[in-house]
């Protein structure tokens, strides 16, 4: 399998490379050039355990790397997880909730974060290379990624966040890592302007070239390859449990790339009947899906922090499969998006086989965490709120309803508190970080005050 860059560059690059690579040099995303197809091959997959199907699934897009090493990434990566099923599947009232927060740091980014941890130390031992990682975070992409690279050899990672505007658990996961080769910068601004500070560097290629910078954001698309698995896992255990022959998605999102891994999973013939979108009042998506228009507004903050984003960085990638895999036109489209802050795509709503979308205001958040806990004694964490307030306001038809609950709600205790007049949302493993040494250095909002701090850290 070989990789092409969105905007037409980068082509043809072998998956080790594209891992390394993460953005195109041309600004692009990177995506395969084909497709694989699951469909005629269902039957089988779905007898698999997690470890097992993850690695089916990676063999079609990692198809450089021997089969006995992929495995032995995946059963690495996969058991530092606290369930047995990895990913379980729990009922909740008349939905499906897929918990993804069984990993080290309790979020979904766990799943892909892991895996790409273990697969830069095996690729970068392969070729005696060195990597420094910078990466952006709203909340949970930071302390998955220091946990997935804190300590390994020929890697550097220097995470930024916006100040005071993630949960004060998520800034304890992050800056209470202490290894040499961690880094954190508090950004004056916001989850845009840490994302952007990021792609200007990479834009940089001079810069990047000189200090091999790597990518484990989302932009990566290895995390998004990695994602896929839990869409088929999920889907197998409803079925197998309802009858049901297809499924639905509720997918809370901020950067798009957790929902497009499902867009991928469905055109690799998982049968997904829906696949809905959820934000919180930072609607870009929402908005450009009801109107057909792609425009920045203002970001608000919100109990959902890691979905406070207006720049969805992995847009891009679905643009490409909805322009036709047309790199011209992606080009052209980004070029304007980033003159104007707006792109108009249709004339009215979004019309896509599967996608479509939903939001839910901190209000309705809050409601929907204080019914769950009533009716069905589980806790939802705001962002997974978020996704079963749209789910319930889309409709469950006559086919399973899965919500993605992307973190364990004990990372946003006074959400929760908020919500149901207790202080209830804990887990020890988070309780034990109140009062751990802090490492981390301020810095405005500025690439270049980035780029000198990241020169003068780099290995």
């Amino acid at each position: 399998m070989l990789y092409k860059s969105t905007r037409g560059g980068d082509s043809r690059l072998p998956f080790k490379k594209t891992v390394l690579t993460g953005l195109a040099r041309d600004g692009g995303l990177m995506l395969p050039e084909s497709v694989p197809d699951f469909s005629g091959g269902l039957g089988r997959l779905a007898a698999l355990r997690y470890q097992d199907l993850a690695v089916e699934m990676f063999r079609a897009f990692a198809d450089d790397i021997p089969a006995d090493s992929l495995r032995a990434i995946v059963e690495k990566s996969y058991s530092t997880f606290r369930a047995p099923e990895v990913t379980p599947l729990v009922g909740v009232g008349d939905i499906f909730v897929l918990e993804l927060f069984h990993g080290p740091t309790f979020a979904f980014k766990d799943l892909a974060l892991q895996f790409l941890g273990n697969l830069f130390e095996y690729v970068l031992r392969e070729n005696g290379a060195r990597l420094n990682v910078v990466a952006a975070t709203s909340g949970d992409t930071g302390s998955a990624a220091i946990h997935g690279l804190r300590g390994r050899k020929g890697v550097s990672i220097t995470v930024l966040h916006p100040d005071g505007r993630v949960s004060p658990v998520q800034a304890l996961q992050m800056t209470s890592v202490l290894d040499a080769n961690v880094h954190n910068i508090a950004i004056d601004g916001t989850f845009d302007d840490c994302q952007g500070i990021v792609k200007a560097l990479f834009a940089d290629l001079p810069f990047k070239d000189k200090y091999s910078l790597g990518a484990v954001n989302s932009i990566n698309w290895a995390r998004v390859m990695a994602q896929i698995t839990y869409y088929f896992f999920a889907a197998f255990q409803a079925m197998a449990r309802t009858g049901a022959r297809q499924v639905d998605f509720t997918v809370p999102t901020g950067n798009f790339g957790d929902v497009f891994a499902g867009y991928m999973a469905a055109r690799m013939g998982l049968p997904v009947r829906r696949l809905i979108l959820a934000t919180n009042e930072n609607d870009i998506l929402d908005r450009c899906f009801r109107t057909g228009v792609y425009s920045v507004g203002a970001v608000s903050a919100t109990i959902s922090p890691s979905m406070d984003i207006q720049v969805a960085s992995n847009f891009e990638r679905w643009l490409y499969y909805h322009f036709g895999e047309d790199p011209a036109k992606v080009s052209a489209a980004m070029t304007e998006f980033k003159a104007t802050g707006s792109l108009r795509i249709a004339d009215g709503a979004i019309g896509d086989r599967w996608l479509s979308s939903g939001r839910a205001g901190t209000e309705e958040t809050l409601d929907t965490i204080r019914g769950a806990w009533r009716d069905s004694g589980y806790l939802l964490d705001p962002h997974t709120a978020v996704g079963v307030s749209v789910a319930r306001k889309a409709g469950i038809g006559d086919v399973p309803m899965i919500c993605l609950a992307t973190a364990h709600p004990a990372k946003f205790p006074a959400a929760i508190e908020r919500a149901v007049g207790e202080d209830i949302a804990h887990h020890p493993a988070l309780d034990a970080l109140n009062g751990a040494e802090r490492r981390m250095t301020r810095l405005p909002a500025d690439a270049r005050a980035v780029a000198d701090f990241v020169a003068a850290n780099a290995l």
